[in-house]
């Protein structure tokens, strides 16, 4: 049988204070209303729990069993209410993100160095994974917030946070002309290095080329984007990139840029949530930060 709680709350007072009156005093009701609570709550238990006397009342040893499970869990209540608010005040909690190494790396770190900065208080959990997974686990609510490349999905909230461009580069002394202007055809002939078929910048490369009727066939697969890089550079062929990640090893010399006579579309990388879900108190601050380029200066 389901019991009101304010019923429990009223029990333990007076079991607390031992009196009617005072009980009634520090709950702010009339003694009637408290006398009419416990006499609902031991109708609803089929049981005597207080003892009456003129001196007030005594738990009976029903009572007093009772007694001891009503304190543990009003108790867990008001902890747990307590905890509810500290989070949204965003003094405690928990922020669970999925995003790749990569866009951590590139894109993200400024922004967990500055909330973590303001709410020291907020467990920072970072959950790595490429687009499909980590939007996978947004869905599952695994993460609270997921940064994927371009997901088309209508159960998603999302917001464009970068643009990202496919290209193709090779070490300097690589067997090329890197004044030429390449087809894609003439880009498809080279010994290609890249990501293993599961990534999305990989899937959407192969879908961009096969609309002009040629197939990818990569001599090398990997998983890592940093990989890609270091064997361009030792020459074993040309390596199709995300652009934006590549920029310091274009700067450095270490790989060089093929020209091409045509341009793969931008992609966007995209902070997303569940279009139907509230996001909690964190989530929503560091969404806001994001949306607000509020990290520290690079």
């Amino acid at each position: 049988m389901a019991v009101k709680l304010e019923l429990y709350r009223v029990f333990k007072e007076v079991a607390e204070t031992g009196n009617i009156s005072l009980a009634a005093k520090n709950l702010y009701i009339s003694q009637s209303a408290v006398s009419q609570s416990v006499k609902q709550l031991e109708t609803a238990l089929q049981a005597r729990l207080f003892a009456r006397s003129p001196r007030g009342v005594t738990l009976t040893g029903e009572g007093r069993m009772l007694y001891q499970y009503v304190r543990s869990a009003l108790g867990l209540l008001a902890t747990g209410e307590d905890k509810l608010s500290q989070a949204q005040q965003l003094l405690l909690g928990t922020l669970t993100i999925g995003a790749s190494d990569t866009v951590t790396g590139f894109f993200l770190t400024r922004y967990l160095e500055a909330f973590h900065r303001l709410h020291p208080g907020i467990r920072l959990k970072i959950v790595s994974g490429r687009s499909a997974k980590v939007v996978s686990m947004l869905k599952s609510g695994a993460v609270d917030i997921a940064f994927a490349s371009s997901p088309a999905d209508s159960a998603l909230e999302s917001w464009p946070c970068f643009a990202t461009h496919s290209a193709f580069v090779a070490g300097v002394d690589y067997d090329c002309d890197f004044d030429h202007v390449y087809t894609r055809q003439e880009i498809a002939e080279f010994p290609l290095i890249l990501l293993e078929r599961k990534a999305s910048s990989r899937v959407f490369l192969e879908q961009y080329f096969l609309r002009s009727g040629i197939t990818l066939t990569p001599e090398i697969e990997l998983s890592s984007r940093q990989l890609l890089v270091s064997l361009a550079k030792i020459g074993l062929g040309v390596a199709g990139v995300t652009l934006e990640f590549v920029r310091d090893a274009l700067d450095t010399g270490d790989i060089r840029l093929l020209k091409t006579d045509f341009t793969i579309p931008a992609r966007s990388v995209d902070m997303c949530t569940l279009r139907e879900v509230t996001p909690t108190a964190a989530a929503s601050a560091f969404m806001e930060m994001v949306r607000q380029g509020d990290g520290p200066a690079d």
